[in-house]
């Protein structure tokens, strides 16, 4: 049977797994329908503007706060370091690239909490500042076990393999091509029905992720909001066997916890902090009809906003199969230095950008005005090609991380095989094309 959603991005939402088990106009009735608990988990502060206030009421079979005390995780994720902590990364202004990030071996079972690894990043959560860029590899479901991030949004892009996430508002079903978002304190678990299974995700530790203003564009156009889906209300009632573990990342350091039931125990919800999932290829692309290449941020999906109108914390870019018919153009991205970060990952397919080296599962990271752009083999074919209408890569997706915050690299990123530590070479043949005598 498929799973079940409700659509809207940021709407509120009623979801209840028993006919009558949300209560009938109130939050906190004095006993709730079915023997349930109201809690209330609230996403921003309670006096955030309407506009930006997000919270949610559960109705459980337990309360949340039943549950043995924390104490520090005797084996989190390995390769999951503080993006705060400078023993952990490195300040480097050149240009990097990354082959597909290595599956775990044979033999290793390896969960999707476990499978985590910190790329590169900067800020602190503590002071809900900054962000992380990661990368998942992992080959093993989590069985009585739980996760939940304290510290930030996870914003999750699955390259190879599907997943199933149980959170505890509940089920979201995800594969490449599609993202799914978890904001912060909201637990989850996630099964991988293929096997081995791969992918990339930024963690925000500010805001939450927003729907980009169109501007000129008008009302339509780039991610529509109906193409967002929410979980219904799905719970397990399982207080019998083995305790359930519940991990939680708390200021960058691990802590556990044990409950003698399942912690996605939610017979009923409401409110507008939720996850949610969006299908990239429901992605309404606008690029021009005339000439030059259009800046990337035509392409944006989310945002996370700052302070600083425009500029923004983290927003998160595809470059989807499209059409392009630009004249008298070089139609892939041109010679850039950016004021912001960018880290790239490719879904699928290959990048106009890049003729080789840049495959599905791998990355790269430009950071704050390092130069970077098409390489040579790509400049000098765009420069003398035909310019006719053409279907750009009908297989291939890409995507980018983009944020205004000068990004630190992970020591762990830095010292992997994965790293492609000649990734410089691909300028190094560019021609002096350079003639005063012939305009």
């Amino acid at each position: 049977m498929s799973t079940q959603y409700n659509s809207g991005f940021g709407n509120e939402f009623a979801t209840e797994s028993l006919p009558g088990a949300l209560p009938a106009g109130q939050n906190s009735p004095q006993k709730c329908p079915y023997g349930l608990y109201a809690e209330q988990l609230s996403g921003t502060a309670f006096t955030a503007p309407r506009g930006y206030n997000q919270r949610t009421w559960v109705y459980r079979i337990r309360p949340s706060v039943s549950h043995l005390p924390y104490s520090p995780t005797s084996n989190p994720p390995p390769n999951l370091v503080s993006v705060a902590s400078t023993a952990s990364m490195v300040s480097t202004p050149n240009q990097l690239r990354w082959s597909p990030f290595e599956l775990p071996k044979d033999g290793d079972q390896v969960t999707f909490v476990q499978g985590l690894k910190t790329i590169c990043g900067y800020g602190d959560p503590s002071f809900r500042n900054g962000m992380a860029t990661l990368v998942y590899a992992a080959n093993a479901n989590m069985e009585r076990e739980a996760f939940y991030n304290a510290d930030g949004d996870m914003l999750i892009v699955p390259q190879l393999g599907r997943l199933v996430i149980r959170t505890e508002l509940g089920l979201i079903n995800v594969e490449p091509t599609e993202i799914v978002v978890i904001p912060r304190g909201i637990k989850f678990a996630v099964n991988l029905p293929d096997g081995p299974s791969r992918g990339y995700i930024c963690e925000t530790f500010d805001r939450h992720w927003e729907l980009p203003d169109l501007g000129p564009i008008g009302a339509n156009g780039l991610a529509n909001p109906r193409d967002f889906l929410y979980p219904v209300a799905a719970y397990e009632d399982i207080d019998t066997g083995a305790p359930f573990t519940i991990m939680t990342k708390y200021q960058s350091n691990f802590f556990t916890l044990q409950q003698a039931h399942s912690p996605f125990d939610v017979v009923a919800w409401h409110g507008n902090y939720s996850p949610f999932k969006y299908d990239l290829k429901l992605f309404n692309a606008v690029n021009t009809v005339t000439f030059d290449h259009m800046d990337p941020s035509i392409f944006t999906v989310l945002t996370v906003k700052t302070g600083n109108p425009g500029v923004a914390l983290a927003d998160f870019v595809i470059f989807p199969p499209r059409w392009m018919v630009a004249e008298n153009t070089f139609r892939p991205p041109w010679f850039h230095r950016n004021c912001m970060s960018e880290f790239m990952g490719l879904i699928s397919g290959g990048y106009d950008a890049k003729a080789e080296g840049f495959s599905p599962g791998g990355a790269s990271l430009h950071s704050a005005f390092s130069a970077h752009g098409p390489d040579t083999a790509t400049f000098q074919k765009a420069s003398e090609e035909e310019l006719k209408p053409v279907k750009l890569r009908p297989d291939g997706l890409a995507f980018m991380f983009e944020t205004s915050l000068m990004m630190s690299v992970s020591k762990l990123a830095l010292e992997t095989s994965d790293l492609q530590k000649e990734y410089y070479g691909v300028w190094q043949g560019m021609p002096k094309n350079f003639n005063p005598n012939q305009k």
